[in-house]
């Protein structure tokens, strides 16, 4: 959208978030209760699972998920691999979305959306092109264009370019429309991936030389 969506747009749009998070935390309060129980017994405390992404204009904000993972490590003291500490619960969650729902409150307190790109670590900021960082130009949300062309079977040049497209695209009526083909998506369980470990992101120049991955830290793209 040239010079960007307009304030009744955004104005709307935020009300559809705080009245779609409010409704969703209202309805789903007794699962949250059931799930953070089940998810202290089974993977273990904390119950949540909580990081620093990448906001709108690129600000810090913390990403509450429910644990899918132990923090089970080798005997050097490193971590072991997401698909050793990923727990039959956390596939569960994962299958289903429901991981997720604690990002409910992100919406409500207005550092994400219902719809948007996903928040993404804040070391990548600085790696991406000009055109990918138009992702920042707007809040991150549960669900978005990439997540409902293939999640994590996508590559990051075509996730970070439907963000993109999404970016110059806002509008009310294309929220509507994807938030509906969400509800679709996560029901049939199509595209979820819930074992497969991502690799980094370096950006259009690539891996510099001897550059490290970190690895994809709970599952970064979900």
């Amino acid at each position: 959208m040239p010079g960007g969506p307009s304030r009744l747009t955004l104005a709307l749009k935020r009300l559809v978030d705080l009245t779609g998070a409010a409704v969703a935390l209202a309805i789903l309060s007794p699962l949250l209760l059931v799930l953070s129980v089940l998810v202290h017994f089974k993977v273990g405390s904390p119950v949540f699972f909580r990081q620093v992404r990448a906001g709108k204009d690129g600000k810090p904000f913390r990403l509450w998920k429910f644990r899918t993972m132990t923090n089970d490590r080798d005997g050097s003291g490193n971590l072991l691999p997401d698909r050793d500490r990923l727990t039959k619960l956390g596939t569960f969650l994962r299958i289903y979305s429901l991981d997720e729902l604690p990002n409910l409150f992100n919406v409500l307190v207005g550092n994400m959306s219902l719809v948007g790109p996903r928040p993404l670590l804040m070391r990548y900021v600085p790696r991406y092109s000009e055109r990918q960082r138009l992702r920042l130009k707007v809040k991150p949300g549960l669900t978005g264009l990439a997540q409902l062309s293939g999640r994590n079977a996508l590559d990051w040049d075509a996730r970070l370019e439907l963000d993109a497209e999404y970016a110059e695209r806002i509008s009310l009526p294309l929220d509507l429309s994807l938030l509906l083909k969400t509800a679709w998506k996560v029901f049939t369980r199509e595209g979820v991936m819930v074992t497969g470990e991502l690799e980094e992101f370096w950006g259009p120049g690539g891996k510099p030389a001897g550059a490290t991955s970190r690895g994809a830290e709970e599952n970064e793209w979900r």
